[in-house]
């Protein structure tokens, strides 16, 4: 909906139902009707850029659903993007149980690779009836577990997405990881749209069904609102030859081969500098991780390199800062895990200590909003699609820092263990379950060293970058001790729920 700061018939509509006015200009669409060059130009001529298309019928259908074999081409030859979707009846609750979920992804990955979707492209499972927040519990929750287990047995290629209520996608995004949400808002009855927001990933949201009359081929077709700025960007091509973080691996290889044609110093830490040299080499990242070597960094330059700011995760989807990843990685590389694992030191700082930190001042500064800090920790801390100082992506690069920096340490280098770590079966699989027993092992510990690196260190460097971090809020060590125990309580539960996806 355009924002016009006026409390028009499109506001109030929105307001009211969970479709809002169902009229308005979209950009997106879905239909069980394949795609042919007659209504592929029509919707392009009609200011349509993105179609959802099934990947399979369902057995017993006579809707005739799937796409079709060339579909595909017309879709693309059009300028349109598809987004997939995967719909095996899911209009019951017992449609719902892990083992279908897992056999469901399968079949959905299969079929995706049959028709060349590419490496890292969101699949649209889906839920379409009104489940209960019971259900979305007792059946919902363990199907989408075992889609993302499915996917993962395959290879982890694709990326689960969601379709359903906007409880539904709350529950699945927050619970399962869902990459991105597809919300049934045209279902304006359905109790899992009364009362509910969109979820924070929301990318299609599905307004209005209707039939095209007026071309020589009608067709049934649900109108969506597509976010299109922060959303899927859906699919453009199939059978690309990038492979997600293939890129990046190459990429960290031919600059580790650039740092040892450097002969000088370590060319592991060289690697990490350099790509953190532009945003974390300030005087207080100095004093954490000492300065960049500007002579690597210049002659890196003249060899042709320059800073790769991110790169798409080929487990979750979501993008890896690579800046931020390389300076944990490197005080990770700098500090082993303290002996200790209840203290904290600056390979922590520089990591999810840091993080920590900047998450307490935000919570602080919502505190009107959120007297309770486990629940600011539950709502905020590392959820998919919720803008936060401590975001999923963050966690995701706290996490693999520490996990990159292990097998380092071990003896592998850095083109090494990038490429292994990253690769379809590779560590980042189960990246919070290796970080949480790696530096924790138990909720406790992680209190413990949460309370550490907030309150009871008193090393120099650690106090002033505390001070930095926390700067304009009311301090941990002057908190009361219950409040600020609900907040550090909040964040070992969460790293902890974190594992329990991957288990």
């Amino acid at each position: 909906m355009e924002v016009n700061g006026r409390g028009d018939y499109q506001t109030w509509a929105q307001l009211l139902v969970s479709m809002g006015d169902p009229d308005r200009p979209v950009t997106g669409c879905d239909t069980r009707f394949e795609i042919t060059p007659t209504r592929a130009a029509w919707l392009a001529n009609n200011g349509y850029k993105a179609v959802g298309r099934y990947l399979n019928d369902p057995v017993g259908s006579t809707l005739d659903k799937d796409i079709k074999p060339g579909e595909l081409d017309v879709i693309f030859d059009a300028g349109l993007r598809v987004m997939p979707i995967f719909q095996e009846n899911a209009r019951l609750y017992e449609d719902f149980t892990y083992s279908a979920g897992y056999s469901h992804a399968t079949e959905a990955h299969d079929l995706a690779a049959s028709f060349g979707f590419n490496r890292g492209t969101v699949i649209y499972f889906a839920v379409d009836y009104d489940a209960t927040q019971q259900a979305i519990e007792s059946a919902i929750i363990p199907y989408f577990n075992g889609v993302r287990a499915g996917l993962l047995g395959r290879g982890g290629r694709y990326v689960h997405g969601v379709y359903g209520s906007r409880n539904v996608c709350i529950n699945v995004t927050e619970q399962c990881h869902a990459r991105y949400s597809f919300v049934s808002s045209m279902s304006w009855g359905f109790s899992g749209n009364l009362g509910f927001p969109l979820p924070a990933n929301w990318s299609f949201n599905q307004i209005k069904e209707w039939r095209v009359t007026d071309i020589d081929e009608p067709f049934d077709l649900d109108n969506n609102a597509w976010r299109e700025d922060d959303g899927d960007p859906g699919q453009s091509s199939v059978n690309s030859p990038t492979q997600v973080a293939e890129d990046f691996i190459q990429y960290i290889s031919d600059l580790y081969q650039c740092a040892q044609d450097y002969g000088q110093g370590d060319p592991n830490e060289l690697v990490m500098q350099f790509v953190r040299s532009e945003s974390y080499d300030g005087l207080h990242w100095q004093a954490l991780l000492g300065p960049v070597n500007q002579e690597f960094v210049n002659y890196a330059q003249d060899q042709g390199f320059n800073i790769v700011e991110e790169f798409t995760d080929p487990v979750t989807g979501f993008a890896v800062g690579t800046e931020h990843l390389m300076a944990s990685c490197n005080g990770a590389y700098r500090n082993d895990t303290p002996g200790n694992p209840q203290t904290t030191n600056a390979g922590d700082l520089t990591g999810w200590g840091g993080d920590l930190m900047t998450f307490y001042r935000e919570w602080r500064d919502r505190s009107s909003e959120y007297s309770s800090g486990h629940q600011f920790a539950i709502d905020n801390l590392a959820v998919p699609g919720v803008v936060s100082t401590f975001g999923y992506s963050d966690l995701i690069e706290d996490a693999d820092a520490y996990n990159l920096t292990q097998h380092i340490k071990s003896g592998n280098n850095i083109a090494n263990a990038f490429a292994r770590y990253y690769s379809s079966q590779g560590g980042s699989r189960q990246r919070f379950i290796d970080f949480f027993a790696g530096r924790f092992g138990t909720e406790a510990v992680a209190e413990d060293a949460a309370y550490h690196m907030l309150v009871t260190s008193s090393d120099l460097v650690h106090v002033a970058a505390r001070a930095y971090f926390i700067f304009g809020v009311v301090p941990p060590h002057l908190l009361p001790y219950d409040e600020l125990s609900s907040f550090i309580s909040g964040f070992a539960t969460v790293l902890k729920e974190r594992t329990l996806i991957e288990s």
